[in-house]
């Protein structure tokens, strides 16, 4: 959805998107829809332009009916028994709303796509309608960079992914200083390996205001290309990713530090079930599909809330190709379980 070739020198970007035309993402997107014609987000009743003048809302369908029955059964999978929050942990008492993307791109997200001064005042600007749609949950503002990129080419040692030069994440964290702002550093495989990226991350990990996501959508194995197939990982993959953070917090003493996991399809994270879970790792279990709100509520439902590890996000497009219409704050903020995670792209 995101893919980009980055040559830092000369910021020359391609884009090779799955989210935006690659038939295999259309085809998972068709199938959601067919899935999901009716879905209404197991609301007692269904929108309609009557409804929204004060005239009677309709009935549910037989298919929103069913939805909700569902919906119910999987309510009770909330809140997750984990275990209990330490001192300094960010979820559940706080929310953290995040500008994702790559200063070298304007077509990989809102981070990149604006001048730094613009792009934060946007994010001031989303930060108060949080806090204003939901008054009892405070809002940490974040910068979600990727710092690791998923490449079309091999580059030099075959890997297909190209990190970021520190100057750049230097950059992301002076922006992020002028907001008292968390900086997520963004992992894209490609070929690679968590154990071969992490401890190269591990100096900015070590600050008390960073932390970590992971992308399965381009994380290819041994012989996969980014861009022409959708990626995936296993728990043992998090669990790695999770295992590494907690050793910085414990070496460091550290407050806890939070992981995002991307996910829009079932394949995209494999045997859920044994995520194990630690007080020094918060892991977020982030929607990352695009699409109606419909649509998006029902890549929720399947992918992040049918396979509850611990706590949920959510990705916004800002872009009308991606979004359209936009899921509204107050649609999201009534989710359930809560969104935590509030990813702008």
């Amino acid at each position: 959805m995101r893919l980009a070739l980055v040559l830092a020198a000369s910021v020359v970007l391609t884009p090779v998107s799955l989210q935006q035309g690659d038939p295999s993402r259309r085809a998972a997107a068709d199938s959601q829809a067919r899935r999901a014609a009716a879905d209404t987000g197991a609301r007692r009743t269904a929108p309609d332009s009557s409804a929204r003048s004060g005239a009677p809302a309709r009935p549910l369908t037989a298919e929103q009916q069913r939805i909700a029955r569902r919906d119910s059964i999987l309510d009770s999978y909330w809140p997750v028994k984990g275990p209990e929050p330490l001192p300094g942990s960010i979820l559940p008492e706080r929310r953290i709303v995040a500008y994702y993307g790559n200063p070298l791109s304007k077509r990989m997200g809102v981070l990149g796509e604006y001048p730094s001064d613009q792009m934060l005042k946007m994010l001031d600007a989303e930060v108060a309608a949080w806090e204003k749609a939901d008054p009892s949950t405070p809002v940490i503002p974040a910068l979600h960079l990727i710092a690791v990129v998923a490449q079309g080419s091999a580059g030099r040692d075959g890997k297909y992914r190209l990190r970021m030069a520190d100057t750049l994440i230097e950059r992301v964290a002076g922006w992020a200083a002028t907001r008292n702002a968390l900086v997520f550093l963004d992992v894209q495989l490609g070929r690679s390996t968590l154990q071969a990226e992490l401890p190269r991350l591990a100096g900015f990990l070590a600050r008390p205001n960073f932390h970590l996501g992971i992308d399965p959508e381009f994380a290819m194995g041994a012989d996969g290309f980014p861009g022409k197939k959708v990626g995936t990982l296993d728990a043992r993959d998090i669990n790695y990713a999770a295992e590494f953070l907690q050793g910085l917090v414990v070496n460091h003493k550290l407050p806890p530090k939070v992981l995002v996991v991307h996910r829009f399809t079932q394949r995209g994270v494999t045997n859920y079930r044994n995520i194990r879970l630690r007080p020094e790792v918060q892991v977020v279990m982030h929607m990352d599909g695009f699409g109606a709100p419909h649509l998006k509520r029902n890549t929720f439902r399947q992918y992040v809330k049918a396979e509850p590890v611990q706590f949920v996000g959510w990705k916004q497009f800002y872009k009308a190709k991606n979004d359209n219409p936009r899921t509204t704050i107050a649609e999201i903020a009534a989710l359930k379980p809560k969104v935590l995670y509030i990813q702008y792209q």
